[in-house]
């Protein structure tokens, strides 16, 4: 275990995902680091453990600005869950539903990658509850069915790994979820209710009561709760983070009309369009727009957004962390790349807010600079990009939504082109691949977000014409949130990494840049950012 002077380490392994909110192993179990780290308010730990506090009942995270318990009063726990079922209630100062989630992997404790993938499928807010589910029975048999076991395997396999079960853990996420929305937000209780996943307003009240000792509307009327209708949600990140980095790959690739990135005396704004999945009991997609600000202080994003999204708020929030990576912990990245590229100064794999627009933009940046994709994605999103109705408080410059598969699966003529796209510029090839992608989005073949499994995902992608292995890593990067995706046929990657020697085939290239990029297993997505953007590894790096 590794003392807080240390950077918090997850164990480097299998490149098949299993991310989910479980810390290193073993973190929570060295109670003297947990209370080194919690005196001197490390925010590299945020998320890695919480600590319940026997004097008061209260659990927090390590970044909590109060003076610091003494050492026989503090428990230390993996999980909010465990802290809760353990009888201790959030932080009201720190807000532990602030605090980010963790990557674990693991290659050799299947029940650990079980229970990880469990975890991460239940922090989902799409797969919470909806109206007439009474509790989350519906929930588990779903999971269950998604991992291709039995309920009973299920709890018995997250309770010995997590500490919990997964309805606890279920119940915890919610809980959260709408204590933020309480505190950050002016929306009724109700609303609040919805969409935290609780199926009635009876039995939201009655679960706030049980945990936290106040129902919704007593705890509005606490100190520090938002007054106003458009106050900002806040969202944490593990320090550093390479905010000019991110700025610089967004704005390389921000579209008129559909995002803004402006940088003022008070820090970076990025605001962009949106479209969300209907709410349960509706049908059509929630439209609206999000902006997100880096204050210059406390590891923080404030993000809001448009009324109109409000009914998917927690969706939202999720989405807006895997856009920005804020789950990212650099020490644990640092410590497999630091040796071969130096410290990576907090870098951010950009994610997306909408994976369908994702796969589209990296097939029509194929073979072409990054100018020339995004000018091909401008000439769409004029063509068929839907135009937001007026909204006073909507920031200037934003007005069209990209387009949706449906439009776009529109187009297809019965052969599997589309006369409006060549119209565009974009070649046939190129047509068939945005078609194909299309209708497999439409037909439900294929979801583009973290919670899509992840092999069975490329396979997927790489059936469809036009779409190849570097494609489906690059969406895989990007729109899956795969850490390890790594493009090894990609020409500018082999150049900076000298595997392309005159008279080699693309075989012998991919092989020896597989071979190369071994060492940085799991973070190897990482490895390419830097590589795209920097250029090759330091000559310190052996």
């Amino acid at each position: 275990m590794p003392s807080p002077s240390t950077t918090p380490t997850v164990p480097p392994t299998s490149p098949e995902r299993v991310d989910g909110p479980a810390p290193p192993l073993g973190l929570s179990t060295d109670a003297e680091a947990c209370y080194l780290a919690l005196s001197t308010r490390d925010a590299r730990f945020d998320g890695h453990f919480f600590t319940g506090v026997t004097s008061t009942g209260i659990y927090c995270r390590p970044v909590c600005t109060v003076r610091a318990p003494k050492r026989e009063n503090c428990r230390f726990f993996e999980l909010a869950a465990q802290a809760e079922q353990a009888g201790f209630r959030p932080c009201l100062r720190c807000r532990p539903e602030l605090a980010p989630q963790t990557l674990a992997w693991s290659s050799t404790d299947a029940r650990r990658i079980l229970a990880a993938e469990a975890a991460r499928w239940l922090d989902d807010p799409g797969h919470w509850p909806h109206a007439g589910e009474s509790d989350g029975a519906p929930v588990m048999a779903r999971l269950a069915d998604h991992l291709g076991v039995s309920d009973r395997h299920l709890r018995r396999v997250f309770e010995a790994s997590l500490g919990v079960s997964p309805l606890r853990y279920l119940q915890t996420r919610r809980l959260l979820a709408a204590k933020q929305l309480l505190t950050d937000t002016r929306l009724p209780v109700t609303e609040v209710a919805q969409a935290s996943g609780f199926a009635s307003l009876r039995r939201f009240n009655a679960a706030f009561v049980e945990h936290y000792g106040l129902n919704p509307s007593q705890w509005r009327q606490r100190p520090g709760v938002a007054t106003h209708a458009h106050a900002a949600i806040r969202l944490a990140y593990r320090p550093p983070y390479d905010l000019h980095g991110l700025a610089c790959f967004l704005g390389q690739r921000a579209l008129t009309g559909l995002e803004t990135l402006e940088s003022g005396p008070d820090g970076l704004r990025l605001a962009r369009t949106l479209r969300l999945p209907p709410p349960a009991g509706a049908t059509e997609p929630l439209r609206g727009w999000v902006q997100v600000h880096w204050p210059m202080q406390q590891h923080q994003v404030l993000m809001r957004c448009s009324e109109s999204l409000s009914p998917a708020l927690p969706t939202l929030i999720r989405r807006v962390r895997q856009w920005l990576d804020l789950d990212a912990d650099p020490g644990a990245i640092d410590q497999v790349l630091a040796p071969h590229f130096g410290p990576l100064g907090g870098l951010r794999i950009p994610g997306t807010l909408d994976g369908f627009e994702l796969a589209v933009r990296a097939i029509l940046g194929q073979q072409v600079t990054v100018a020339g994709g995004r000018t091909l994605c401008q000439r769409l999103i004029d063509r068929l990009g839907q135009t937001l109705p007026p909204d006073p408080e909507r920031p200037v410059g934003l007005d069209r939504l990209f387009p949706e598969a449906a439009t776009m699966a529109a187009l297809d003529d019965g052969q599997g082109l589309a006369p409006c796209l060549g119209e565009m510029g974009i070649v046939r090839q190129r047509q068939r691949a945005l078609l194909a992608l299309a209708h497999a989005v439409l037909a439900g073949r294929l979801a583009l977000d973290g919670s899509a499994p992840l092999k069975q995902t490329l396979a997927t992608l790489t059936a469809l014409p036009g779409i190849g292995d570097w494609t489906a890593q690059y969406i895989a990067l990007r729109a899956l949130r795969w850490p390890d995706a790594f493009p090894a046929g990609d020409g500018v990657l082999q150049a900076r990494l000298g595997t392309r020697p005159p008279g080699s085939t693309p075989r012998q290239r991919q092989a020896a840049t597989e071979a190369l990029s071994a060492a940085w297993k799991p973070w190897r997505g990482y490895a390419v950012l830097h590589l795209w953007e920097h250029g090759p590894p330091t000559e310190s790096a052996a």
